[in-house]
Parts: structure tokens; C-alpha cells; sequence
């Protein structure tokens, strides 16, 4: 069975929601699959299979982050 990862929905994701800038979803990434080049930046992934911690998705204030099945 597929596992669950983490999808950034970019109809909702507003830098400016975060803290100076500073993408709070990508910050709590530990493994650096979601980054963001500068503040202010929409955060990108990088293709690497997502372990599906799911901090990415507790941590964004604009729920830009979904939960994705397989």
C-alpha cells in the first residue's frame, strides 16, 4: 500500500503569512525535500520521496500543505 506524503497546493500558499518571509513548513522539514531560495519565495520540493512526518503540514499557517495519498 502507497504511503501517505505531503503536497504543497500553491493556490494557497502566501509567504507572507509566515514570520518575515521565512516559510515555516520548509523550516520544520528536516530532510530538506521542501525548501525555499529567499524569504518571501513560494517553498519548492526537490522530487525526493517524502517520509510523510507530516511536520511540514502542522507547521504552515496557510494550509498550503495536504496530505496526498500515495
Amino acid at each position: 500500500m502507497p504511503k501517505p506524503k505531503a503536497y504543497v497546493d500553491y493556490n494557497k500558499c502566501n509567504p507572507k503569512l509566515c514570520p518575515e518571509g521565512i516559510c515555516q513548513a520548509a523550516k520544520e522539514c528536516k530532510l530538506k525535500i521542501l525548501h525555499q531560495d529567499a524569504p518571501y519565495e513560494i517553498p519548492e520540493t526537490t522530487g525526493a520521496p517524502c517520509p510523510a512526518c507530516f511536520r511540514c503540514l502542522r507547521a504552515c499557517p496557510a494550509k498550503a500543505i495536504v496530505k496526498i495519498e500515495g
